[in-house]
Parts: structure tokens; sequence; C-alpha cells
């Protein structure tokens, strides 16, 4: 069963996220189809517009089988800096691929691990961090109580609605429901990030 009406109706006691959930129900919480593609893809469209990540990655998928991890590890560092990736995720993705193909990380396993141990195993990669980490966790995994502190878009929105105010009490205060809170402040101040589900 969908846990989606309990978030609406747990968060709508906050009296400032009521109205802004009167634009909609909450965008539904889904785990990742590949969680290792989904990682991919969100460092690959770090920093970068949402159309211009969505072109990168689908050059990218089409040249290596859809995001497998033996083709993007044998890939040329300069084949994938053609596709439009910086040098540094060309470092990062291969890093990925390469902890995967080892067994370094078991991308099945990290669907039943806790959301610390799921941060803990990927911060130790090369150009994942915190934030990263998080996106992953709300959008690859599809885990239903994660706040990233670290997004910009989050903090602002914070400061717009909250000002004054003890940031980490109210978040704290959106538990178990977290992720599906900062989606709302996503959706209403228009931002979406990067990282997306697998299609």
């Amino acid at each position: 069963m969908s846990s989606q009406p309990a978030a609406h109706r747990d968060l709508a006691r906050d009296p400032v996220l009521r109205p802004l959930l009167e634009a909609g129900p909450l965008p539904e919480l889904l785990p990742a189809a590949d969680p290792f593609a989904s990682l991919i893809r969100s460092v690959t469209g770090q920093q970068l517009s949402v159309k211009a990540a969505a072109a990168i990655n689908g050059r990218l998928a089409a040249a290596t089988d859809n995001f497998a991890p033996a083709a993007l590890l044998s890939a040329p560092p300069q084949s994938l800096r053609d596709l439009g990736l910086s040098w540094a995720k060309v470092r990062t993705v291969q890093a990925i691929a390469a902890a995967a193909n080892s067994g370094q990380i078991d991308f099945a396993e990290l669907v039943g691990m806790s959301d610390e141990a799921v941060t803990q195993a990927l911060l130790p990669l090369p150009g994942i961090g915190r934030w990263t980490a998080e996106m992953f966790l709300i959008f690859g995994l599809g885990r239903p109580d994660v706040f990233s502190f670290g997004d910009l878009a989050l903090r602002k929105a914070l400061n717009l609605y909250y000002p004054g105010q003890d940031h980490a009490s109210i978040v704290l205060g959106w538990q178990p429901h977290r992720s599906s809170a900062a989606r709302l402040l996503w959706r209403t101040f228009h931002v979406t990030p990067v990282i997306t589900p697998a299609d």
C-alpha cells in the first residue's frame, strides 16, 4: 500500500506546507528499475540543466549498452569525454563501474541496507559526496525519509518559508516523510534535481 496518502496527511499538519500541498498530490516515491544506472545518471547530470543532462545520458546509454558497468569500465576515457562528460565525471563514472564490476559495491544489496550504510558505501568513490548519496537514496532507491541540507534549493526554501527558525527541528518534525517534504519544496520552487529514476 502506498505511503503517499499518509505523507500528504502528516505533512499537511505543518501550517506552512498545508497550502503548498493544495497544488496537487505529492509525487510517488518509487525505486529506480536500475539503481546503478540511476547513480550514473545523477553523476553525469550534476551542475547541468535537465535538458543537457538528458542529452548526455542518452548518448552515454547508447554507447555503453544502457550503462552496463563492463562497457563503462572498458570505454576509453576520451570516448566518454567526447560524449560530453567532464574529465572529473569520466573518473567518477568509471570508478562507480569498477566498484560494481569488482563487487566492491553490490547495487542489488544496497536495496536492503540502511540509508546511512548506503551513504557510507558510496562516499569512498571519487566524486561522490553526501548530496549525491542523498539524491541516490531518494530517486535511486525511493527512500521515504531523506532530506538534504546540502541542497541549495532546499536551503533557500527553508529560509523563505521558515525565516529565523530552527530548520533542523522543523525538518525533524517531518519524519518519516522527509523525502516527500523535499520533493514538495522542490516542486514549489520549480526546481527538479537532475537525478531522475530510470525510465
